[in-house]
Order: C-alpha cells, then sequence, then structure tokens
C-alpha cells in the first residue's frame, strides 16, 4: 500500500472526530458528506490558484471544463 500523503491523514483524522463527535449515533450518506466537504474547498483553491482560468482549473483537477462549471454553479463559487 503507498503512503498516505498529508491530505489523507487530514481527511482521516477529522473522519475520525467526527464519528467519534456523533457518539454512537448512526449517519447516512458519509461518504457523499466528505467527497461534498472536499471537493469545494478544491475547486475553489485550484481556481485562486490559477487565477480564475477555468480551463487551466479543469486540466489540474482532471475535469472536463463544462463539468467544472456545473460544480461551480452547485457550490455556488464566487468568481
Amino acid at each position: 500500500m503507498l503512503e498516505d500523503n498529508i491530505i489523507a491523514k487530514h481527511v482521516r483524522q477529522a473522519l475520525r472526530e467526527y464519528l467519534k463527535d456523533l457518539d454512537g449515533e448512526n449517519s447516512i450518506g458519509i461518504r457523499d458528506m466528505v467527497v461534498q466537504s472536499v471537493e469545494k474547498p478544491v475547486i475553489e483553491t485550484i481556481l485562486e490558484h490559477v487565477e480564475g482560468n477555468q480551463t487551466r482549473a479543469a486540466a489540474m483537477l482532471g475535469l472536463n471544463r463544462n463539468t467544472l462549471r456545473k460544480k461551480i454553479k452547485i457550490y455556488k463559487i464566487k468568481m
């Protein structure tokens, strides 16, 4: 198995804290919650890095530009 990178370590720790805070209560849809919680800041950070250039951002994210635009709309990311 490949060694975890720092992002994976932080996600793992945050998820452990989230599960601990549930205090035994069941939760449904954790995967989707985590993906959405991570995806928005990733897109925002990449867009900031490329100074709003959606073509470059889409390439860095490995997304089609139209898919990126859809996610910008879904997450209500300010440009």
